[in-house]
């Protein structure tokens, strides 16, 4: 297999106009955009091996932020140590005390971006909302590693950081906005909502019910399970698991379920690598009909005429 590694490099501003390409061990490495304080990697494997890409170099102390779109890679901190990431799920390392080296691994057609910041640039972007980053405001030497599931809303962003095809100049201010996209999202947490406000967040074991249900639900939106055998799966009655969703997501249960399954065919459309029947099949939909009309629903706009005229 081979594995392309596109590095969107943006320390240091130099050469901000070029785009290199270069042979290495591990494919092609492409450097297109810079800006100082921000780097981004995108990773894109193909074929159907298994190929490592030795001695990624994680700085100290910035914050990495690795989104996994497609299929799984495997983080080797060492030959004892090595973690998972698995499809539409984001993993957060925050190592303040020492820099970190390690393998990464991908197989079959994994899809992975790797966004690096300095504490400075997210102090600059969220000054006013550092309270809701814990490691802004904790103890300077606190390390964070956290693995979470993709909010549907990240996917579409990510997906097109893929499938842009724009000039030198208009890439430079595309990436910058998707940049602020994927922390804007990433750092809203619809968690966070004011408990006094709402009574149904003072019970914690709800929530992590509420919130174990939709996992289950992500974990199987291609054909999620009836409101009945979800309630009994995480042990809370219908009607609170109705509200609690409605509370922490501000939707309905299977509202949540389209919006998401959406977004994730929405993000299939922005790679161009499949067709609206695969993605409607793919999708749980046993007729694309349905799937067209549902899209069309929600953006507007069918997925013919997206693919065309390349909305965001």
């Amino acid at each position: 297999m081979q594995l392309f590694l596109i590095v969107l490099n943006n320390f240091a501003m130099m050469n901000p106009a070029s785009s290199v390409d270069k042979n290495n061990a591990i494919g092609i490495i492409y450097s297109r955009y810079f800006e100082e304080g921000v780097k981004i990697d995108l990773y894109a494997s193909k074929g159907n091996q298994v190929v490592d890409a030795e001695n990624v170099f994680l700085k100290s102390p910035d914050v990495h932020f690795f989104f996994c779109l497609q299929d799984d890679a495997v983080f080797a901190f060492s030959p004892q140590y090595q973690r998972t990431l698995t499809s539409n799920r984001s993993f957060f390392i925050y190592e303040p005390s020492r820099d970190l080296h390690l393998s990464l691994s991908a197989s079959e057609e994994c899809r992975l971006v790797h966004l690096q910041t300095t504490i400075e640039y997210l102090h600059e972007l969220f000054v006013a909302d550092a309270p809701e980053m814990a490691f802004l405001t904790s103890a300077a030497e606190k390390k964070y590693y956290e693995e979470r599931p993709l909010p549907a809303s990240m996917l579409s962003p990510l997906q097109q950081l893929f499938s842009s095809r724009l000039s030198v100049q208009a890439q430079r201010l595309f990436l910058r906005g998707k940049i602020y996209e994927i922390l804007a999202l990433y750092f809203h947490h619809e968690e966070n909502m004011d408990a006094e406000a709402c009574p149904f967040l003072q019970d914690e074991d709800s929530v992590k019910r509420v919130k174990r249900a939709k996992d289950i639900l992500l974990e199987n939106f291609t054909n999620p399970p009836s409101m009945a055998e979800l309630s009994r799966s995480v042990g809370i009655n219908e009607l609170k698991l109705k509200n609690g969703f409605k509370d922490l997501y501000n939707s309905t249960v299977y509202g949540f379920v389209l919006d998401y399954k959406l977004e994730t065919a929405r993000g299939m459309l922005d790679s161009k690598q499949y067709k609206i029947n695969e993605i409607a099949f793919s999708m749980g939909y046993s007729n694309p009909s349905h799937f067209i009309s549902a899209f069309k629903k929600k953006y507007g706009i069918t997925p013919k005429q997206y693919t065309k005229e390349g909305v965001d």
